[in-house]
């Protein structure tokens, strides 16, 4: 089976027996976990129906664009118009668009010139494809054979850039009277770009599941390219083998939260290299120290055995969370990704104990991220870890400041002799909490421990007022939002809800907190309500 049909076959039957034989007029693709693989999918199924020889393919032309790209209408015109007719504009020439020999008429105006574009491009296809030297029979049954096919990718984007052209680009087959059928490919369902009022016809649906996790493991085996060369590294084909059982590892670690080949190939991609590296410096110190040059046959690398692979799979299983943690949000990139994890030179030589398991913990990477943060996320980060870890009743006894400046209660613990012991909030897990409450922690914090690193400011002459002004300022709103795109802080109500303040809840551990409180000096245990 061809590669690119992987997990595609039934579209690609369905697909192809639509267009060559009697395509609907409006075709609607949902595609929720992989459409720029559907859609290459589709490219290729209807430049291979295109080029089949014989048979009444070759009559469709087809033209795929991408709804982002088009920002405008004209764009959408040009690039529908430009492809159908195969014609690339030139810089040298003033990257003039597609347009009849000696006609002057412009069809990227309005939607109207659209059509009469799309009519002049069927008539100009049917004209190349008239066959000299037969009657006028056969130059009138392939005037009816050209059909044209539109798709059109990140349809969902129509309804925000151009919602006007919705119902016409559904109803294009009727408007010209041509031989047309158009293909939204969208990531949404239907319902919710559909225009109102059913100006718009009803399509033929075809919706596509999710790629099971035998198919994207079929795909990153395929992608291996290998080569006999030393010099080809991680991809030499002697480690083919272990290549399939490292995509096998990783898709079980990624296809819980991650359903798109091309994310899974972008992780595998940025530890591949550093998996096999110990295999490729055992084989090198190898070749140093203990064979035969002369000896061809010893220089070949040899795939690793299954103890090797098992050594493997215990050293670097921790790291593939890592890398999805980090790699598929595009915290960063797989280039830095892959050379802040590098392993150790000689791993498989080291004995068990020598080897360093700092790199490989997911929660290293949080702690770096946390922080590198500016001083003010720092600070909302601890109010954040406060907010989830103490009650509500308890925020005025451990930050309210009266005048007579009462000591700080903590709960006391009392010991029964019958009963079930309760266990700490801390060991539960965050609680939300909602912003005010967030703010209103900040500005204690601030007003305890960030008072001598502040600029003078005179004007500012009632205790507590600066702070109110650092708290009120945009740019914490800002980076409660930030911290939240991170996954440092998660939001527990929707985006859309204008009643009452959003909820949050702490997105960091208790290690980390204290990792930040320690570099902001503020004393973290004596501010929670129940450290045990």
């Amino acid at each position: 089976m061809e590669s690119w049909k992987f997990g595609y076959e039934e579209l690609c039957d369905e697909l192809s027996t639509l267009i060559a034989n009697f395509p609907p007029p409006f075709i609607y693709i949902y595609d929720t976990a992989c459409p720029r693989i559907t859609g290459s999918t589709i490219a290729t199924l209807l430049d291979r129906i295109v080029s089949t020889d014989p048979g009444p393919s070759k009559r469709i032309h087809f033209a795929k664009v991408n709804a982002i790209a088009c920002l405008t209408a004209r764009l959408l015109y040009d690039s529908i118009l430009n492809v159908l007719a195969k014609w690339s504009p030139d810089w040298n020439d003033g990257c003039p668009n597609w347009s009849l020999e000696g006609d002057t008429q412009r069809f990227n105006e309005n939607f109207d010139g659209f059509i009469h574009g799309l009519r002049a491009v069927s008539s100009h296809l049917r004209d190349k494809s008239k066959v000299k030297g037969k009657g006028k029979e056969r130059m009138k049954s392939e005037a009816d054979e050209v059909r044209l096919v539109i798709v059109i990718e990140c349809a969902e984007r129509l309804k925000e850039t151009l919602p006007e052209l919705l119902v016409p680009l559904t109803r294009l087959t009727e408007l010209t009277q041509l031989d047309l059928s158009v293909i939204l490919l969208s990531e949404v369902r239907w319902e919710a770009i559909r225009p109102p009022l059913g100006a718009s016809p009803d399509p033929y649906f075809i919706d596509l599941p999710p790629l099971s996790k035998e198919v994207i493991v079929q795909r990153l085996i395929f992608n291996f390219t290998p080569s006999n060369d030393l010099s080809a590294g991680p991809y030499h084909a002697s480690l083919k083998g272990l290549y399939s059982h490292f995509a096998t590892v990783l898709c079980d670690v990624c296809y819980p939260f991650v359903h798109d080949p091309l994310e899974i190939e972008y992780i595998a991609a940025a530890r591949w290299p550093g998996f096999v590296q110990p295999v490729l410096d055992e084989h090198r110190r190898f070749l140093a120290d203990e064979m035969d040059l002369d000896d061809p046959e010893q220089a070949q690398l040899e795939p690793p055995a299954e103890v090797v692979r098992m050594r493997l799979s215990r050293l670097f299983n921790a790291s593939l969370s890592a890398a999805l943690e980090e790699l598929y949000p595009r915290l960063t990139n797989a280039t830095d990704w892959a050379a802040k994890n590098k392993p150790e030179p000689d791993l498989l030589s080291a004995q068990p104990a020598e080897i360093p398991r700092g790199k490989d913990q997911p929660g290293k990477s949080s702690e770096a991220a946390a922080l590198a943060l500016p001083r003010m996320s720092r600070f909302i980060l601890v109010a954040t870890f406060l907010a989830s870890t103490n009650p509500g009743k308890s925020d005025i006894r451990m930050f309210g400041r009266g005048l007579d400046e009462k000591k700080r209660r903590r709960r006391v613990r009392k010991t029964t002799k019958s009963g079930p012991t309760k266990v700490p909030q801390r060991l539960l897990g965050p609680v939300a909490f909602p912003l005010d409450r967030l703010l209103a922690i900040l500005g204690a914090l601030l007003e305890e421990n960030d008072v001598e690193t502040r600029l003078l400011a005179p004007e500012f002459k009632i205790p507590g007022e600066y702070t109110d002004m650092e708290t009120s300022r945009v740019a914490v709103y800002s980076a409660v939002m930030e911290l939240t795109s991170m996954r440092l802080i998660h939001r527990t109500t929707p985006g859309d809800r204008i009643d009452g303040p959003p909820s949050f809840k702490c997105g960091i551990s208790y290690d980390v907190a204290l990792a930040l409180a320690k570099e902001l000096s503020i004393p973290l245990n004596d501010l929670m309500w129940d450290p045990a």
